[in-house]
């Protein structure tokens, strides 16, 4: 299967569909509904649970149970306080970066829909540069047009509302895909072109496979810790990005040496199960699928992490997508890895048996 025939152009039209919607953490749904509309032809049924993590289920009364995974949420921003003068300072809703956030355009959730906001930032003429401030979390504020809290409350806006970024899903240079929350619904993406692939190729799994889009991983991998408990699976495969550390003021030395256009990331980890891991590279190899290896000290900071230690443990691993400036409005991937991961994913499923425990006393 060569990798260039993955993505067709319905799959780029449902990502970019994907990525525009906004899907903060701990408001999912809307995004998950564009999912499980796209993924509906290619499963058998669906999963949601109380908090809108979604799963569509291939085989569902199969007792051994595969989970993909990838998260749904975007980081995002919370009003906290509004000034008597109409201004709006923030508080966090997932790792929101404080230094990109001046003169940026933002969409404040309201119940009445979209309010649009600036956030502000004094003029470079108004600043003493020996002493000039960086942008911080309490010192950033957004600007709505209002002239005093009265006129914010007026247009919908208080305390609790959600905030994001509108920046939409471009392609930079003919293959690489640049939008803000590609962390992580490039997983979501990816996993859905799986359960495509497989329906396209008529694969009869001898499992159940849950395709699993969590939410709220950006705030402590809640979502996944919930749905696994629901899933219960014997193994589980979860994909998220990791950072290229080729580009500037990033130490290798510190954050080891991943690109992007040079393949899926394979992670080395406690919560990695080694087995596991070593199925996935075998296939790699096997099927002249370019990857790249990650070691993580004491855990992965992946709903791999949620999932290894559930239900008296998962066999799990992590195939990662390098990604550049993580956590931006300008994330960044590459075609060639998208396609990979895919591809990988896809075929480690082909080569997993049933009943296996991936125990190292076998």
């Amino acid at each position: 299967m060569s990798t260039k025939k993955i993505l067709n152009k319905k799959s780029i039209d449902f990502l970019e569909k994907y990525l525009n919607n906004a899907s903060p953490t701990g408001y999912e749904w809307e995004g998950q509904k564009i999912w499980m509309e796209y993924l509906k032809p290619y499963v058998d049924t669906f999963i949601t649970d109380t908090y809108g993590t979604a799963v569509g289920v291939i085989n569902p009364d199969a007792k051994y149970k595969v989970v993909i995974e990838g998260h749904s949420d975007e980081i995002s921003w919370y009003v906290n306080y509004i000034t008597d003068d109409g201004l709006i300072y923030v508080i966090r809703n997932g790792g929101s970066d404080h230094q990109i956030a001046p003169s940026k355009w933002v969409n404040i959730h309201t119940k009445n829909g979209i309010v649009k906001g600036i956030f502000g930032w004094p003029a470079i003429h108004t600043r003493e540069s020996s002493k000039e401030e960086a942008p911080k979390l309490d010192n950033i504020f957004i600007d709505i047009g209002a002239k005093d809290k009265k006129e914010v409350e007026k247009m919908g806006v208080h305390v609790g509302c959600v905030i994001t970024y509108p920046d939409t899903f471009q392609i930079l240079n003919g293959n690489k895909f640049v939008c803000r929350a590609i962390d992580n619904r490039i997983g979501g993406f990816m996993i859905a072109e799986v359960a495509r692939l497989l329906k396209e190729n008529k694969k009869e799994l001898p499992f159940g496979l849950y395709i699993t889009n969590s939410v709220q991983e950006e705030i402590g991998l809640r979502g996944a810790e919930m749905i696994t408990q629901t899933i219960k699976p014997n193994v589980a495969i979860v994909t998220d990005v990791c950072h290229d550390t080729t580009t500037p003021m990033i130490e290798k030395k510190k954050q080891g040496h991943t690109e992007i256009g040079a393949g899926p990331v394979i992670s080395y980890a406690p919560a990695v199960q080694n087995k596991l891991r070593e199925l996935i590279l075998t296939t790699a190899e096997a099927k002249k699928i370019p990857f790249q290896r990650m070691a993580s000290s004491r855990y992965t900071g992946t709903d791999t992490d949620a999932f290894a230690y559930s239900n008296g443990g998962v066999a799990s691993a992590l195939i990662s997508l390098p990604l550049r400036y993580m956590h931006t409005t300008v994330e960044t991937v590459h075609q060639d890895d998208v396609e990979n991961v895919i591809q990988l994913i896809y075929e480690t499923l082909l080569t997993l048996k049933e009943g296996d425990t991936f125990s190292y006393f076998n």
